[in-house]
């Protein structure tokens, strides 16, 4: 078996990997991720986790040999005065409901940065994932109730698709973990590309 550690928080990242009989072993990063502030939303994304990941993979605690995942999202979304723009977490209740405002009727790009890094060997493999989400037309009272039940300011894009936010969806196009938070698809074909099975992550039953 070979351990991979994830450098997030994230609880949805976590549970969707524990989903797919992972149990892997979690580190914050603590980057500063204002380093990175300026760049397009597919670079941004792609950098923090490449940031996270190597932070975490230097750490002297992390597991002799194991994989380390770093994985950070943004949203990009088709609305006037939005373009070019990575949308992160909102943080405050104003800022998600300016979004949302701004979202429903709209579609937009989930973008996760994915980066694994070998342990044993040093060796680096990165790419992102993109989905596009379709988001409904939602009134302002749906949207002042759901930000005030807190879900959407800590998470990227200010929405979910595996709670509260779910309802307020109609479709996605492209890989569902990836909008969760982190893509399997690609982290297989990331392992693969160190030289590992992805059978070998597999918590034993």
């Amino acid at each position: 078996m070979t351990t991979l550690v994830l450098a997030s928080q994230s609880p949805a990242r976590l549970q969707t990997l524990r989903s797919a009989g992972i149990e892997p072993v979690v580190f914050v990063s603590g980057v500063d991720e204002s380093q990175l502030d300026g760049l397009p939303p597919r670079e941004l994304a792609l950098g923090l986790a490449e940031l996270k990941c190597r932070a975490v993979a230097e750490r002297s605690d992390v597991p002799t040999g194991a994989l380390v995942l770093g994985c950070d999202s943004v949203l990009e979304l088709d609305a006037p005065g939005y373009e070019d723009r990575p949308l992160g977490k909102p943080h405050t209740a104003e800022a998600a409901v300016e979004r949302w405002r701004s979202m429903r009727g709209r579609s937009g790009v989930l973008v996760t940065g994915h980066a694994l890094i070998d342990t044993a060997t040093g060796a680096m493999e990165s790419r992102s994932a993109s989905t596009t989400v379709h988001f409904a037309e939602v009134t302002d009272a749906e949207i002042e109730a759901y930000v005030a039940t807190g879900e959407p300011l800590h998470v990227a894009g200010a929405f979910t698709v595996d709670g509260l936010g779910g309802a307020f969806v109609t479709g996605i196009e492209g890989d569902h973990h990836n909008v969760v938070g982190v893509s399997l698809p690609l982290v297989r074909n990331l392992v693969a590309a160190l030289g590992h099975q992805w059978t070998a992550l597999w918590a034993p039953a």
